[in-house]
């Protein structure tokens, strides 16, 4: 993972979705271990040959993150981001 600089978030992989609209979307979610933060990022599938691994987590910058407003959601976010937080190394591949 690339060096985090000092406008950089550390979040955490908390969710993996398919698109509906598109074919061969990819949705990934990344939150603060706090839960009141995300990150999403979208890839598109296009090939079998194309590797971009998917790593446990991520260094986003403080602009490129939205606000989790539903409480429920929060708390999901932060339970998975700290699960995961405490089970992988930011590398991990995922």
């Amino acid at each position: 993972m690339p060096d985090q600089s000092d406008d950089d978030v550390r979040v955490w992989l908390v969710e993996r979705t398919y698109s509906d609209d598109e074919q061969n979307l990819i949705i990934l979610t990344y939150a603060t271990t706090n839960g009141e933060q995300y990150y999403r990022k979208e890839r598109a599938l296009t090939s079998f040959t194309d590797v971009r691994d998917t790593t446990a987590a991520a260094d986003a910058e403080s602009d490129n993150l939205g606000t989790v407003d539903d409480p429920d959601l929060q708390e999901r976010y932060a339970a998975e981001a700290q699960r995961m937080q405490e089970t992988h190394d930011p590398d991990d591949v995922i």
